[in-house]
């Protein structure tokens, strides 16, 4: 991270945010994946491709928490795209007295991101691994897509997760002060989204990706906490 930039949020305003909450399970009003049906989707997605080899493209909790293995890691840019707040949460980082918001790629701009090379062979196998755990319910299928992006070796074309989200739960165009205000207070049994986002800035940041909004956002995110924790910030601070 450039010296010259300090993070606002930091490790101390983020654990102010965590509390323990119970998971409350997949939402009904979902349609669940079942397990036979994995296999199925990656052969459907592996199909859509060019055949080439596996890269994933990665502009959030992919970045700092891939959980696969990769032989190569490149700087990419998807076209057409930005990062967004957008899909509500009521599991995972937020609940449903406090519902979160997860970042998905929509429409418009470019997003500077990670791609990972995963290794040879196996294909449809590790197709497989990453949609069990990216996606749960059918009605997000349609959000894994694959991106052209463009590299310094050139264009490519990576699998990417939460893209072009549509249907229930979708949450466009709002205000930086908005979405901050919900992940000041958002928390599941995951984790919370100070968290989420603590994690995307700092570890763009190392690869030398400076998102803007991301940057504006974790600094609104730092100024509500200490509203809604005054007292618990100085204690914090000075622990």
């Amino acid at each position: 991270m450039s010296q010259s930039r300090v993070m606002a949020l930091t490790p101390e305003l983020v654990q102010l945010c965590f509390r323990h909450e119970v998971d409350p399970g997949p939402d009904p009003s979902w349609t669940s994946i079942g397990e036979g049906e994995y296999g199925m989707i990656a052969e459907r997605v592996d199909a859509a491709g060019d055949g080439g080899p596996l890269w994933v493209f990665a502009y959030g909790s992919l970045i700092w928490k891939p959980e696969f293995e990769a032989v190569e890691k490149v700087r990419a840019t998807a076209f057409g795209w930005h990062r967004s707040f957008c899909l509500e949460l009521r599991r995972w980082r937020g609940s449903p007295q406090q519902p979160g918001l997860m970042m998905a790629l929509e429409r418009g701009g470019q997003c500077d991101g990670v791609i990972y090379r995963l290794p040879e062979g196996n294909r449809l196998a590790q197709i497989e691994r990453l949609l069990r755990r990216e996606i749960d319910d059918h009605e997000s299928v349609a959000s894994v897509r694959w991106l052209p992006v463009r590299t310094e070796q050139g264009p490519k074309l990576a699998l990417g997760f939460w893209v072009g989200m549509a249907g229930q739960g979708i949450r466009r165009r709002q205000p930086l002060p908005e979405v901050a205000q919900v992940l000041a207070r958002a928390c599941g049994h995951i984790g919370s989204c100070a968290e989420y986002l603590y994690n995307t800035v700092t570890h763009l940041e190392a690869f030398g990706i400076h998102d803007r909004n991301l940057w504006q956002l974790q600094a609104l995110v730092a100024e509500e906490i200490r509203a809604i924790h005054p007292g618990r910030v100085l204690v914090a601070e000075n622990a």
